[in-house]
């Protein structure tokens, strides 16, 4: 692919996978738009990223705004989904099904809102991806909400693809990431969950936020792959 003729938004890009998916993709030659709920914090995220990026502040769950946003920009080759949430886990026993609503709320709906309002502005033949997550894939204790709204959001990439067409329609089902979602958890919480991460994955280490920005960028550059999910997790759905 030629990058220097492609543009590229990524929705969530002032920080981790987002961010790091910027990096990738400007210094492939892309000319990318990285949009951000706080005007602030992704200009200190853009700050040292070199080539065509351009900055956006915008609230992803506006739909009004959403709209506005893409019917400013021209044509529109790529859009990259990465916004997310962080409720939704625990047991479900005791789970508290209001934070998990929030975590649909936060995450499956403006996915959803977002690639809808960007229809109109993306090149037919060009490409749609959701972040989504492994959890949908496994059955780990405690998990049971955070796989509903990653599963909700899988289980239309298919039928998306086939109705998108030749709009091509993918996802990345990342494991555990070191970015700053697990900030909102006590340090010994975090640390300790890596360093089981460590032992058990068949690739003894966490991933990292570039690991996930590369299986994007392949999906985006492989006019051959619609329909798909990347599971880049370590090999976390083995276990």
């Amino acid at each position: 692919m030629d990058w220097q003729n492609q543009k590229v938004v990524v929705l969530g890009g002032s920080s981790g996978i987002g961010l790091a998916t910027v990096k990738r993709l400007a210094a492939a030659g892309a000319s990318v738009v990285a949009v951000g709920r706080e005007r602030a914090r992704l200009d200190d995220a853009l700050r040292d990223v070199g080539g065509q990026v351009t900055g956006e502040a915008l609230d992803c769950t506006d739909r009004a705004a959403l709209e506005r946003f893409f019917g400013g920009l021209g044509r529109v080759d790529h859009l990259v989904i990465t916004l997310s949430g962080g409720e939704g886990a625990g047991p479900f026993a005791e789970l508290d099904l209001a934070a998990l609503r929030r975590g649909f709320e936060a995450k499956f709906w403006p996915q959803l809102e977002a690639a809808q309002s960007a229809l109109p502005t993306l090149r037919r033949d060009g490409s749609l991806t959701f972040l989504t997550a492994i959890s949908a894939r496994i059955a780990n204790p405690g998990t049971a909400g955070l796989g509903a709204i990653n599963g909700a959001l899988e289980s239309m990439i298919g039928t998306l693809a086939r109705e998108l067409a030749p709009l091509r329609v993918n996802a990345v089902s990342p494991g555990v990431v070191d970015t700053p979602w697990w900030d909102r958890f006590p340090a010994s919480v975090k640390t300790e969950l890596f360093r089981q991460q460590r032992e058990t994955l068949p690739v003894r280490r966490v991933g990292q936020a570039d690991d996930v920005a590369h299986a994007l960028q392949f999906l985006l550059e492989n006019a051959f792959m619609t329909g798909a999910v990347i599971e880049c997790d370590g090999g976390l759905r083995l276990l």
